[in-house]
């Protein structure tokens, strides 16, 4: 039974090593400054402020907090001091009780405030008690008027505020977990605690600057701030604001009224009634009256967890409750959201998280019609189009759709005009239902409000619906999608001779395919890939060669079955090279080069001309099989005899002399003369 000892004394020993985030950020200040001498710590200061924080790796290379720049200074490390005529910082603080070390921390006026209000004989006696000390600058920068309403009264109240920042145990950094609470000396109300992952530790929002000051009787952490009780909810803070009316209104018709009541640590960012009022009045109404699309703004404005001002030193992504994610930032002072500096009133610190007054409100894609995401979206001239043909309608109501928008770029050269056919194509870019991109499956079918039927082609780089790919992240709204596509729709409108025959630039084609007997594949439903080519590129044949072709039969069905591949291929499934089974047999190469496609390395005049059973290219050249190319002695089959005879003359000669391979030689030679008609 002893043998586990040594297993449970590493596991021990694990967890000792494991250090806090604040601990790896001050080790990592440690290292940087540990050229200037022992225990000196590199601090980066920023320019023109007197905020100061010690470095992680990230910032100490990008030189920058919340996007400004800073400087850096090397300091004593916590705990430590200077000796004349010594490097670094060498000389441990000398242990004292908590009011002395008050005034050697940078807190003297917190020093000062305890002996005013008699705590000083507390502090300065036996126990075991944690102060977090607001700086000399966080008394400073109270207004007047706070700071006469704590030094008044007898005292009274500076001593219950300088109580509220004590514990009656000594709690180091490493005990100060994220999200707990810490039961003040001032009727034991909490104490909040976040312990971000950067290193960050807030208590009510207020940042340690410097922290595990150990005293004889206790422990000292330097914070920015005063903090003050709180006693409300979050719900009872939006009851209480004027300038959060139209929210509390919001909320409680949604019943989020008990979720923001309960125990938990959110964060809400409350939009003020200025924000509501920047909204068109007819999203306004449509949201506040829709249960589901009200509740999901709402959700899109509480963090899962308490996120701290302070605690934000760079850009972050944060959860919410409705299952999105904001992009939570900062630019020097201001806090940004989505790269937007509209929190207008941050760190209102509740029992159950805290709120920041934003003064614009933020709209989820699921609270939006298809229409306003387009508008939003790189496809907002789409959007243009599809209200110049009278169609918005079907992207603003509660019809379940899904819009397959192409992008501005598509129309680079200006809007095409609106008449009757350029109105049905857009109606068959709109298809019937609500999809997701990551559910459509190959071969599947959907329905348009045109009456049309599209295929989906799954590819291994590309999802496309007929010829436009999709070329961005699906967008879902409240009743629609927006499918953000790569061009315009082109629906099929008939098989592949239909296509053909219809377009004057293959009647020699069709004529071919017909005196080939083909016209009946051509036209039975299926999955072709056509490379057409076209009248230009018969006539580019020698006429001979031409009239030969089209007299016999079975050589001319050869070659078109060489243009034939059972398979639908779009252009925007070719990235870099797709090998395609010809009906012939040989193999297709499709590539792209320069964004124009190639089969075979010639280019392809026009692309993506859908059928309902393929897709057609135009080519200006006749594709040759392999068989049918004229032979060169470099294109022979690989025979590795054969290839050393005809390259090593030198080894022939010594072939005929030696006995043993002169026979050997005779015979390849004599195979060498029938292929080639002579060596």
């Amino acid at each position: 039974m002893a043998r586990p000892l040594p297993l449970l004394l590493l596991a021990l020993g694990l967890a000792a090593a494991a250090k806090s985030p604040y601990q790896q950020v001050l080790q990592h200040s440690r290292l940087r400054g540990r050229q200037h001498g022992p225990n000196v710590c590199a601090v980066q200061k920023l320019i023109g402020t007197n905020r100061k924080y010690f470095t992680n790796c990230k910032q100490w290379y990008q030189r920058k907090i919340c996007g400004k720049s800073t400087v850096i200074s090397y300091e004593c490390c916590p705990g430590y001091e200077k000796v004349p005529g010594e490097k670094g910082c060498p000389a441990a603080l000398p242990l004292s009780n908590i009011y002395e070390t008050l005034g050697v921390v940078g807190s003297a006026t917190t020093q000062l405030y305890s002996d005013r209000s008699n705590l000083r004989p507390e502090i300065e006696g036996p126990g075991s008690f944690t102060i977090f000390a607001p700086s000399n600058e966080a008394w400073a920068s109270l207004s007047a008027e706070t700071l006469d309403s704590l030094v008044s009264n007898v005292n009274i109240e500076l001593l219950n505020a300088l109580r509220y920042h004590m514990v009656d145990k000594r709690v180091l950094t490493d005990d100060l977990k994220h999200g707990t609470t810490l039961n003040s000396m001032y009727q034991n109300l909490p104490i909040q605690i976040h312990h971000y992952p950067n290193g960050i530790v807030t208590v009510n929002c207020a940042r340690l600057l410097k922290a595990d000051h150990h005293a004889t009787n206790g422990v000292v952490h330097v914070i920015d701030k005063v903090i003050a009780t709180t006693t409300n909810t979050i719900q009872q803070i939006i009851e209480t604001e004027d300038s959060l009316e139209t929210l509390r209104t919001a909320v409680a018709a949604s019943d989020l009224n008990s979720l923001l009541e309960s125990e938990g640590q959110f964060t809400l960012l409350a939009p003020t009634n200025e924000a509501f009022e920047k909204i068109p009045r007819e999203t306004l109404n449509r949201i506040l009256g829709d249960p589901e699309a009200l509740r999901d703004l709402l959700n899109h404005h509480i963090l899962k967890s308490a996120m701290c001002a302070e605690a934000i030193i760079a850009g972050l992504t944060m959860e919410t409750l409705e299952g999105t994610t904001l992009d939570v930032g900062c630019s020097g002072e201001e806090l940004t959201l989505n790269g937007k500096p509209i929190i207008a009133n941050k760190d209102v610190l509740a029992t159950n998280g805290v709120v920041h007054f934003v003064n614009e409100l933020l709209i989820p894609d699921s609270a939006k019609t298809v229409f306003e995401l387009a508008q939003e979206s790189e496809v907002s001239k789409s959007t243009d189009l599809f209200r110049q043909a009278g169609l918005s309608s079907h992207l603003t109501g509660s019809e379940r759709v899904t819009l397959l928008a192409p992008v501005n770029d598509v129309f680079k050269d200006g809007l095409p005009v609106i008449d009757s056919n350029m109105r049905n194509l857009l109606l068959n870019h709109i298809v019937k239902d609500q999809l997701s991109s990551k559910y459509l499956y190959h071969g599947q079918k959907l329905q348009t409000l045109g009456d049309k039927e599209l295929r989906v082609f799954v590819y291994r780089n590309n999802l496309c619906i007929e010829n436009a790919c999709i070329a961005a992240h699906d967008k879902r709204g409240r009743f629609g999608t927006l499918f953000i596509v790569d061009k315009m729709l082109a629906p099929p409108t008939g098989s592949v001779m239909d296509v053909l025959k219809a377009d004057h630039r293959f009647s020699t084609l069709v004529a071919a395919i017909q005196s080939a007997g083909l016209t009946e594949n051509l036209n039975r439903p299926g999955t072709f890939t056509v490379f057409a080519p076209t009248n230009e590129a018969f006539r580019a044949m020698p006429q001979g060669d031409l009239n030969k072709l089209m007299g016999n039969a079975k050589e001319l069905a050869n070659i078109l079955k060489f243009h034939v591949a059972d398979e639908i291929l779009v252009s925007g499934a070719v990235s870099a090279l797709v090998r395609l089974k010809s009906m012939q047999g040989d193999k297709l190469e499709v590539s792209m080069k320069n964004n124009v496609i190639h089969i075979n390395k010639e280019p392809v005049a026009e692309s993506d001309i859908m059928a309902t059973n393929g897709v057609i290219y135009a080519v200006n050249s006749v594709l040759q099989p392999q068989a049918s190319r004229p032979q060169e002695r470099g294109d022979e089959p690989a025979d590795p005899a054969l290839e050393i005879f005809k390259q090593a003359s030198a080894l022939s000669k010594v072939s005929q002399r030696n006995p043993r391979l002169a026979p050997v030689y005779s015979r390849i030679l004599a195979r060498m003369k029938e292929n080639s008609g002579g060596f």
